[in-house]
Parts: C-alpha cells; sequence; structure tokens
C-alpha cells in the first residue's frame, strides 16, 4: 500500500466525487469545523490492513458504526465504538433502552443517512432531517480527542476534534447522542 498523506480541509480538486461526500465538506466548512482528511482505497472490516493505515496517518482511529434497528423497525440507531471493541447486541439494547438490536438492512442506512454498508458514519446524521435515527456513542469515542470517520464514502476519512463533533456538529443536525459502554 502507498504512504498515504493527510490534507487540511476539503479537495482542492471536486471532480469525481459524490455529492453526498461534497455535502459534507461543504456542511463542516460552513460550521466553521476543522478537519483533516485522507483518500485511500475502500477502508471497511474487509481491510483491516488499510483501516489500520487510515488511522496511523489520519493520527485518530476510525470507530466501527453499525447501523442497527429494532426488530419492528421502527427505531434506528447508529452506534460508533471503538474498533477493538465487540458489539453485544443486549448489552447496547439495555443501554438504549430499546428491544434486542440487530443489524438493520441498506435500505434503510441509505434512506435516512444517504450512506451504504461499508461507509456508515456520524457523518450521515446530515441526511437524517426527521431525527429518524438515534446516535448511541461509546465512553471510549466520547473520551478520545479526535473522532476519525467517514465523509459518508468509504474511500476518504476524517479526522475531527470529539467536542466540534458531539457539540457543534450534532447541535447543527439537531442530534443528540445517548452514551454507552460496549465490552
Amino acid at each position: 500500500m502507498d504512504k498515504l498523506t493527510r490534507y487540511e480541509g476539503r479537495p482542492e480538486d471536486l471532480s469525481g466525487r459524490l455529492d453526498k461526500e461534497i455535502k459534507v465538506y461543504d456542511f463542516l466548512d460552513g460550521l466553521g469545523i476543522e478537519y483533516y482528511r485522507l483518500d485511500h482505497e475502500p477502508a471497511d472490516s474487509d481491510h483491516p490492513q488499510i483501516c489500520e493505515a487510515v488511522d496511523e496517518a489520519l493520527g485518530a482511529r476510525i470507530c466501527k458504526n453499525l447501523f442497527l434497528a429494532n426488530r419492528q423497525r421502527t427505531r434506528f440507531y447508529m452506534l460508533m465504538i471503538p474498533a477493538d471493541k465487540a458489539f453485544r447486541s443486549s448489552d447496547i439494547s439495555k443501554q438504549a433502552g430499546s428491544s434486542r438490536l440487530h443489524f438493520a438492512e441498506p435500505e434503510y442506512m441509505e434512506r435516512y443517512l444517504d450512506t451504504t454498508p461499508g461507509s456508515a458514519s456520524v457523518m450521515g446524521l446530515i441526511n437524517d432531517t426527521d431525527n429518524t435515527v438515534q446516535l448511541l456513542v461509546d465512553e471510549d469515542v466520547l473520551n478520545a480527542e479526535y473522532v476519525g470517520c467517514h465523509p459518508c464514502i468509504n474511500t476518504s476519512s476524517l479526522c475531527i476534534r470529539s467536542q466540534d463533533v458531539f457539540g457543534t456538529f450534532l447541535d447543527a443536525v439537531h442530534h443528540s447522542y445517548i452514551t454507552v459502554h460496549a465490552e
């Protein structure tokens, strides 16, 4: 894998970028949130070596972003947990105050967050204008200085101060979060 380069802010040349990615850059820039970015091959659970290289180059750990639903598919959740922690449905469900959570079908992720599997991100909440998705955040993610996430596409990654994500950003998208503890 080639050495990854970390850039400050949005790409200078937006040609070939998806609208949903550009929308994230526009939103963050409009809020005055500073961020670092790098471009890479698709980074997801099928490519752990890419994820490790991205974390190192970015200077922040990309957390797992799991899109979940209750059994009836009437409530949806985005769970942000460190990559080295396990998702235990019964534990997280209890902390979220919901019936047993499971992975939601991709069509719901696309409908509410305009993202696809492997690209799920807190940044997708800019598309959830009806507040259908409840954000769940592991305490270790909250306590980290920086959050690593995708701009709704898994071929780029962002490094943003946690206080900006869980303060300024969430306030602007009118979302709150529930703190959880995963093992």
